[in-house]
């Protein structure tokens, strides 16, 4: 039996689900039964009905899935599928931030260990991060762990932003000059970036979008060719949803190899293994949720 159909047999067994990030390999996308951004993912997971969630991501994503589905079974295929701009704050280096910033309020990336949301006042995604800033009363706003993604929100509110200094080196990978050459080789191409882009990126691009936001806008413009500035693996999935029109990567070397880490084979190893369980203990858990369910009453984003 092949690795697609025992996953298929595994699912059944174990009442699974299998849930794939937008960066993931073709052919863990195409077994998946939700393909989607992080956040979504987790909420997805929530009304499924499974007792087993495999999250094919990286570390924080699983978590996250934890955090929102206390009573489900939580599989992460490869432990060593870490997020390195995850790693780039701790529990214990937000709280000297937040000593130094006594008035400010804590908004924190999707895009962080659990540990990180229970110190956070809000999370929010890619999509809603200026709207959840914009709804908070604090004019002052400590954004963790994105630089880059601070510095996007911070030129469209008026409050006092305070970047961490964390950035996600796939996408800092994607040059102005990736663009430009793109841009040159195909005139017509509109060109659709990722806010976690450097700034210099961001200014180049026509639409600045989050992964969902890309799939939803290349869905509905008349344009044929799109340049697109995020991780490769999204291609995929934009191919599939949109015969007929053409997707540039702004660079191919644009890959995260910790995404790139689950396989078909990791997968049916963990639904074989009940390999590898994450749990998040239920203090930290509790006041994790807080910060998302309170990003989920000013609005959800992709």
């Amino acid at each position: 039996m092949d690795e697609a159909n025992r996953i298929k047999q595994l699912k059944k067994e174990r009442n699974a689900i299998i849930l794939a990030h937008n960066y993931q390999r073709g052919d863990v996308q195409d077994i998946a039964d939700f393909v989607g951004d992080s956040f979504g993912l987790s909420k997805s997971a929530v009304s499924s009905g499974a007792d087993v969630i495999v999250f094919c991501g990286v570390d924080f994503m699983a978590e996250s899935a934890a955090v929102l589905n206390p009573d489900k079974t939580v599989l992460m295929p490869e432990l060593s599928a870490q997020c390195p701009m995850a790693a780039m704050i701790t529990p214990e280096s937000l709280k000297l931030e937040k000593n130094k910033y006594p008035d400010a309020a804590v908004v924190c990336y999707v895009n962080t260990p659990a540990s990180v949301k229970a110190e956070s006042d809000i999370c929010c995604t890619s999509a809603n991060a200026v709207k959840v800033v914009n709804a908070l009363p604090e004019e002052e706003i400590i954004f963790v762990p994105d630089r880059n993604l601070a510095l996007f929100v911070s030129a469209r509110t008026k409050k006092k932003i305070i970047p961490w200094n964390g950035y996600c080196p796939t996408h800092h990978l994607i040059l102005p000059g990736d663009i430009l050459l793109e841009k040159e080789e195909h005139p017509r191409a509109e060109v659709l970036v990722h806010p976690e882009c450097r700034p210099d990126v961001v200014a180049l691009a026509d639409k600045v979008l989050s992964t969902e936001g890309m799939l939803n806008y290349a869905r509905q413009s008349n344009s044929k060719e799109f340049i697109i500035g995020t991780e490769v693996g999204l291609l995929h999935r934009l191919g599939k949803e949109n015969p007929g029109k053409t997707f540039i990567p702004a660079t191919r070397y644009a890959v995260c190899p910790n995404m790139k880490m689950n396989t078909l084979g990791g997968i049916v190893r963990a639904l074989e293994r009940n390999e590898h369980e994450i749990k998040v203990p239920e203090n930290i858990r509790v006041k994790a949720k807080l910060s998302l369910d309170r990003m989920l009453e000013v609005g959800r984003g992709d």
